[in-house]
């Protein structure tokens, strides 16, 4: 079947929408690799509007200040709804994320590998593939966060909350990077270079206490992280340089050649490589419009300190 007459785009009418990267301020960029924001208002919302979405090598912080994501897990089917703040672990699977309500927005914090395992003590394994409630972990002030989201209008305002939040709720940690984030950062920069026993080398671990370890900060082994990275950089690759063949990508990443990088996407994402490519083109609501998914662009906006935002001491 011809990978165009899998998706039927349907076509949604938007009064408004952001799709936007930003840095953090400077003293949260050891831990904040940034801020994704997403907003959209529809006049004419007839049918289902979600974003197609492989694992990527990522712990977040996320907040849905208006509507609220529904989270589809493809391999069983199963449909989830998510606070308005949650800490999300590393997904091993392909989901959908639905966008419900009229209007939607989500502030995405895309914090450093191991940065929330070293803040929050929880072994990651314990969230791959699952969420929990960030009130659950940062009570009460993630609550006075998400009552302070609901009020404020503008969504880059809503940006400077949350940063002032973060602000505060880093204050006291230090930048002191554990060998494993080393380690996860390089394969996220160039997982078609790795050596599972040269890692555990420059980590200072044997093999065994290296996969006990990642496994703990990162929620899967360094095999599967290596896995998920090279797929997020060959579909990036592709995403911002449309004209190169797959074939290119695939070698360029590390794969052997095409089957192997194919094989991987329909584990991973659920197509082939060409079918997740045009899936994302005809869902993702950012292309309907034809904007570019600022996570995989890299474009990012410094974030400059902001006079409306309130300080942290008073946003109960």
């Amino acid at each position: 079947m011809d990978a165009g007459s899998l998706f039927n785009p349907i076509q949604h009418h938007y009064s408004r929408m952001i799709c936007q990267g930003f840095l953090p301020s400077l003293s949260l960029r050891p831990f904040i690799k940034d801020y994704q924001l997403r907003y959209f208002t529809f006049t004419d919302k007839t049918g289902p509007t979600y974003k197609p979405y492989a694992p990527r090598p990522e712990q977040t912080l996320a907040f849905f200040p208006r509507g609220y994501e529904q989270v589809e897990y493809v391999d069983s089917g199963q449909f989830i709804n998510r606070p308005p703040s949650a800490l999300i672990g590393q997904q091993i699977g392909r989901i959908n994320r639905h966008l419900q309500g009229e209007e939607f927005c989500t502030i995405l914090v895309n914090l450093h590998p191991g940065v929330l395992h070293r803040f929050v003590g929880i072994p990651f394994h314990e969230l791959t593939n699952t969420f929990i409630d960030a009130e659950a972990i940062f009570p009460p002030e993630i609550r006075r966060v998400n009552q302070r989201l609901s009020s404020v209008q503008q969504p880059t305002e809503m940006i400077a909350v949350i940063d002032a939040y973060l602000l505060h709720l880093f204050k006291s940690m230090k930048n002191d990077t554990h060998p494993i984030e080393l380690v996860a950062n390089r394969l996220i920069e160039y997982p078609e270079d790795s050596s599972m026993l040269q890692l555990a080398a420059s980590s200072c671990f044997s093999v065994r206490q290296f996969e006990r370890r990642f496994k703990e900060r990162m929620g899967v082994s360094p095999k599967f992280f290596t896995r998920v990275a090279r797929l997020t950089k060959a579909f990036g690759m592709k995403y911002n340089q449309p004209t190169l063949d797959w074939l290119s990508v695939a070698l360029y990443c590390g794969y052997y050649d095409y089957q192997h990088l194919a094989k991987d996407f329909v584990e991973l994402a659920g197509r082939t490589p060409k079918a997740y490519l045009l899936e994302d083109a005809t869902q993702a609501p950012e292309r309907q419009l034809g904007l570019q998914d600022s996570s995989l662009t890299g474009e990012k906006v410094a974030f400059l300190p902001l006079t409306q935002a309130q300080s942290v001491s008073s946003l109960g």
